[in-house]
């Protein structure tokens, strides 16, 4: 067996389309969505990746707000950034890039975001919204492994989906996103982190596995079931490299595999212009 592959490449760039008729509708009713970016300090992949979303934004018809502040900031630089994207109605939906300098409280800035301008879907009141099942916005990465399944005809309803890793990007949000009785959804999930001693007995019961730890092979063939579905969602950096929490001799056990570039890391970026556009789409709705 061979895996077939999740490509995340095609079904974000059908998100991408989607999302440009949706800011094309918007235009015609004088409305141009924006998406506003806070990075601190001149961290490389951090800075590449904010040049990644403009470049995304441009594509779509999504106009790019972008602040820069020096590694030195104070909180008070940040809280102000924060507060004027809040009073900005040009910017729809904005993101503080994650990590802040050291010195930096990055809670307190995500606590000072208005909830409905959140486009990464991280803001408390949001991810207690998800927990309760009620229409909110999404965090990106978790919502992105549904579409990424969905498009590729994978089915999560009733089956038993293992999620390695508990961090608030992917690993806890996606929990609680999969036990939801929505179409893409309505699974049962187990979540196994560095806390339990074994977890290959666990991960070989899953039909679908999403590996979000961030370290690197931690899953290997003999962990997976033969014929599951299997997403890379977690990656590190090794030598230069972006290395895979999946090893690679998973391709001739799983039935679906995400490739470690072109995998994940599109969709994550596609949900964050749907959340743009939809923050935008909201706002005009306010207003009228």
């Amino acid at each position: 067996m061979t895996a077939q592959v999740l490509d995340g490449e095609v079904v974000a760039a059908t998100v991408r389309a989607e999302v440009a008729e949706r800011a094309s509708a918007l235009a015609q009713r004088g409305v141009t969505p924006g998406l506003g970016t806070l990075l601190v300090g001149d961290d490389g992949p951090s800075a590449r990746y904010v040049a990644m979303k403009q470049q995304d934004c441009a594509a779509v018809g999504i106009a790019s707000h972008h602040v820069q502040l020096p590694a030195d900031a104070s909180q008070a630089d940040v809280l102000d950034v924060v507060a004027r994207f809040n009073a900005d109605p040009a910017v729809d939906a904005y993101i503080m890039q994650y990590p802040f300098p050291a010195h930096l409280d990055y809670e307190a800035a995500l606590l000072a975001m208005d909830p409905a301008k959140d486009a990464d879907g991280l803001h408390p009141v949001n991810l207690g919204r998800l927990v309760q099942g009620v229409p909110t916005v999404l965090p990106c990465t978790p919502a992105g492994i549904l579409r990424l399944l969905a498009d590729h005809g994978v089915t999560l309803a009733g089956t038993h989906v293992v999620i390695i890793g508990r961090g608030l990007t992917i690993g806890r949000p996606l929990a609680n996103l999969v036990t939801l009785k929505r179409p893409d959804a309505n699974a049962a999930v187990t979540v196994v982190h560095t806390g339990v001693a074994d977890i290959a007995p666990l991960v070989r019961t899953a039909d679908v596995i999403v590996a979000a730890a961030g370290s690197p092979g931690l899953v290997t063939a003999d962990m997976v079931a033969p014929g599951a579905v299997v997403v890379a969602a977690g990656v590190s950096f090794a030598d230069g490299k972006v290395v895979s929490d999946v090893d690679d001799g998973v391709a001739e056990v799983a039935s679906w595999l995400s490739p470690r570039v072109g995998g994940v890391g599109p969709m994550t970026r596609a949900m964050l212009l749907v959340n743009t556009v939809a923050a935008a789409e909201a706002a005009l709705e306010r207003s009228a």
